[in-house]
């Protein structure tokens, strides 16, 4: 039950920021209450609460924060247990290395183009989707996949021996493809296998229940195992 000090998150289902912070608050067990944001409809107030228009954004013991990143760093430091930064500063920077790769790099190839043009278009009533942009972006998703398996051959997880926020992070982005069946497991069995195991955490639970209106997820979505 909410309570007037539930922290609250301000996200869209479908948002690889949100659902990294989502995992963190759920791995850490932090009960949080799910606001829908749909910034590009008037009367919306994401301005208000974040300046830069972006979201998520937490509202947590009376303060707004905004950024993924450092919401999720700020929440692994205030409720440590289980870590999600290693101890080490050469493995935080690893860590911070691959979120960045997938919020920056990953998402400018390939999960904004794909999610712009398949879902947020549809949503938003903004025409069809540019097949071109989506095939750029299925295209690049390839190189991704083989370097991240290039990872995995010499890791348990992404950023070394233990779980981390490198892994939540690729699998919020990761997520949102496999919501529309736009990630080629096939290609590589090692990644899938890792995919399975970090979507088999309750952490992914509410990830797994998400329903977009009007856009139906992958029948093997919420399937545990492939």
């Amino acid at each position: 039950m909410n309570t007037p000090t539930t922290p609250r998150l301000y996200h869209v289902a479908l948002s690889p920021y949100c659902r990294k912070v989502r995992l963190v608050l759920a791995e850490k067990r932090i009960e949080v209450e799910l606001v829908e944001e749909r910034w590009w409809e008037a009367g919306s107030e994401v301005l208000r609460r974040n300046p830069a228009g972006k979201i998520p954004v937490l509202r947590m013991d009376g303060r707004l924060m905004a950024e993924s990143q450092a919401i999720c760093e700020y929440l692994d430091e205030i409720a440590p247990t289980p870590p999600l930064m290693p101890v080490a500063a050469l493995d935080r920077y690893e860590v911070r290395r691959l979120c960045a790769w997938f919020d920056d790099k990953f998402n400018a190839e390939v999960t904004r183009p794909v999610l712009s043009e398949r879902v947020w278009k549809k949503v938003m009533k903004a025409g069809y989707p540019d097949s071109k942009l989506v095939k750029s972006g299925l295209r690049a998703v390839k190189d991704h996949i083989d370097y991240l398996t290039g990872l995995l051959e010499t890791r348990k997880w992404l950023a070394g021996s233990t779980l981390s926020l490198a892994d939540f992070t690729a699998a919020a982005h990761l997520s949102c493809l496999d919501y529309i069946s736009d990630v080629d497991w096939d290609r590589s069995a090692t990644l899938r296998d890792w995919y399975a195991t970090v979507k088999s955490r309750p952490a992914f639970r509410s990830l797994l229940a998400d329903q977009v209106p009007g856009i139906t997820p992958a029948p093997h979505y919420a399937q545990l195992d492939f």
